[in-house]
């Protein structure tokens, strides 16, 4: 999930893309979304937080599936949270996964 933000708090670790790539979502699935690092840069608060700064006009969020995916998400310049969603299981709060 992203949410535009004003800032983010002091401490957080910029993450190294690899490549071009700043992937800011993996699935077990094989598949994942990914995002231009020439155009943003992402860092990590927690497991579950991270941030994006989009540092020109826009950057697009790209699905990398073969089938069955959606289109790719045009994020205009600015600075966003990246929340991780989370499912409550018997044995506790736990990361979503596909």
């Amino acid at each position: 999930m992203l949410r535009a933000v004003d800032s983010m708090p002091d401490g957080v670790e910029e993450l190294k893309p690899e490549g071009n790539r700043h992937v800011v979502a993996h699935s077990e699935t094989g598949h994942y979304h990914w995002l231009d690092s020439r155009r943003a840069r992402v860092f990590r608060a927690t497991a579950m937080l991270s941030y994006l700064h989009v540092l020109k006009e826009h950057v697009d969020l790209i699905h990398a599936r073969e089938n069955d995916r959606h289109e790719t998400i045009r994020v205009p310049r600015g600075l966003y949270e990246i929340r991780r969603q989370r499912e409550y299981t018997p044995e506790g709060w736990r990361r979503v996964e596909d």
